[in-house]
């Protein structure tokens, strides 16, 4: 039973109900749509559904009249923008597992569970690029993701994702979490923090992440709101095309008020009529009138509300496909947005990701590591630039540059060349010119 029937205790029949404070109210009925749909003057909303009205009793609705939720927060094209960006460049960044050998030596360790969980299957629907997808835009939207360890002789085999909405956390008195889980039959379970794969980013309790939903809620909402308001300004030819007026001596007769009236609807509802020629009779008159500047800004506005709702997320405006501005900020050109974008929104992100697959791994010899070079790989002059550099310098073998372009190694391909002007022998003295007046 959804809270709408539990606040009100039934499913049928009329039910007033007004979320604010005042005026006339709502009836819903059984099929949960308002009976009568306004707007009052004292800045009331309407509610539509029970979802929506649960919605705005949890606080989801904002000043703009708008209840904002991750569904309703999607369909805005900035927030959509912004969640496919960060979502996507997670799914797609490949997760190197090494295990420490010492304090300078690495070494592979793609054998290890978590690494063929990671890189293979992480449940037995889903593949890794759709699994990260899907739990990054849980906390982007939601603030967390869940995912249920399955573990098998001390190792986790699977993670199966939880919908955040089914997941409680719980702080014990002896600060170790709980998760309450409401499976999908409705029975409830209890599972315990080393039995969850839980990811969060801020969060002002410590064990439970906030979304930028919640402090975006007003600018989102403003943005749903206006284009609800551009649509139906469209919708009715994009303009108030004008008023008809008649002498004060004379009244319109009703046949003649009822043809008025389909003939405004069809010359304003656009298609072939549109801006066609409008008969009048019995001494009617037509004042056309146009639409002020100040009335035309909606286009401002929304620039001004994708500007907004790309600062919560940390993502640059052109990113998303907003060329309006130059993102000074991070540089004008798309290297330096690309970096300040990886630097200052991707990494944390991915942070949070490495912590949380370090915490599933027993071992404290083996981690995880994103390979943010990966980040450049459609740019093939950096990322050449880049291993001429490393070969250059000699921190780098042709053959890990190989591997790093997914090519197979070649003979004596492990040789570190030495740097310019450091050539030495084996015991690292310099060799010089014999005629080289300095030595």
């Amino acid at each position: 039973m959804s809270l709408f029937d539990r606040i009100f205790g039934r499913a049928a029949g009329d039910v007033p109900a007004r979320i604010d404070g005042g005026g006339a109210p709502l009836s819903f009925g059984a099929s949960g749509r308002p009976l009568a749909q306004s707007v009052s003057p004292d800045g009331g909303f309407v509610i539509s559904t029970s979802q929506e009205l649960e919605a705005a009793l949890r606080g989801e609705a904002g000043l703009s009249g708008e209840v904002v939720t991750p569904e309703t927060a999607m369909r805005v094209g900035a927030v959509f923008g912004c969640v496919r960006l960060i979502a996507g460049k997670v799914a797609t960044l490949p997760i190197d597992v090494k295990r420490r050998v010492d304090d300078r030596t690495r070494i592979d360790a793609s054998d290890h569970a978590v690494a063929q969980l990671l890189r293979r299957k992480p449940n037995g629907w889903q593949r890794p690029a759709q699994f990260k997808r899907m739990m990054q835009a849980h906390v982007l939207l939601r603030g967390n993701a869940f995912a249920l360890k399955v573990i098998s002789r001390g190792e986790v085999r699977a993670l199966i994702p939880i919908h955040p909405e089914r997941v409680t956390v719980r702080q014990r008195d002896d600060l170790t979490l709980e998760y309450d889980v409401v499976r999908k039959n409705g029975s409830p379970i209890t599972v315990s923090q080393d039995e969850m794969f839980h990811l969060y980013g801020l969060t002002l309790n410590g064990y439970s992440g906030v979304t930028p939903l919640t402090y975006a809620r007003e600018t989102i909402g403003q943005a749903r709101a206006r284009d609800r308001q551009v649509a139906a300004t469209f919708r009715h030819g994009a303009r108030p095309s004008g008023a008809v007026s008649m002498p004060d001596d004379k009244k319109l007769s009703d046949p003649a008020y009822d043809r008025l009236q389909r003939s405004l609807d069809d010359f304003r509802a656009g298609g072939e009529k549109d801006g066609g020629v409008l008969l009048l009779e019995e001494g009617l008159k037509w004042e056309t009138i146009s639409m002020s500047p100040t009335d035309m800004q909606w286009i401002e506005g929304q620039k001004l509300s994708r500007s907004e709702i790309c600062m919560f997320f940390g993502v640059p405006p052109s990113m998303i496909g907003d060329n309006s501005g130059s993102d000074s900020n991070w540089g004008t050109g798309l290297e330096q947005k690309s970096n300040g974008f990886s630097a200052y929104t991707m990494d944390d992100h991915l942070v949070m990701w490495e912590e949380e697959i370090g915490a599933m791994i027993a071992d404290p010899k083996i981690y995880a590591r994103f390979n943010r070079a990966a980040m450049v790989r459609t740019d093939i002059k950096t990322r050449y630039a880049a291993h001429a550099v490393a070969l250059q310098w000699g921190w780098a073998s042709p053959n890990e540059v190989r591997a790093l372009e997914d090519q197979n190694p070649r003979e004596d391909g492990d040789i570190y060349y030495p740097p310019p002007n450091t050539a030495g022998d084996a015991s690292g003295k310099s060799e010089k010119d014999d005629n080289d007046p300095v030595a």
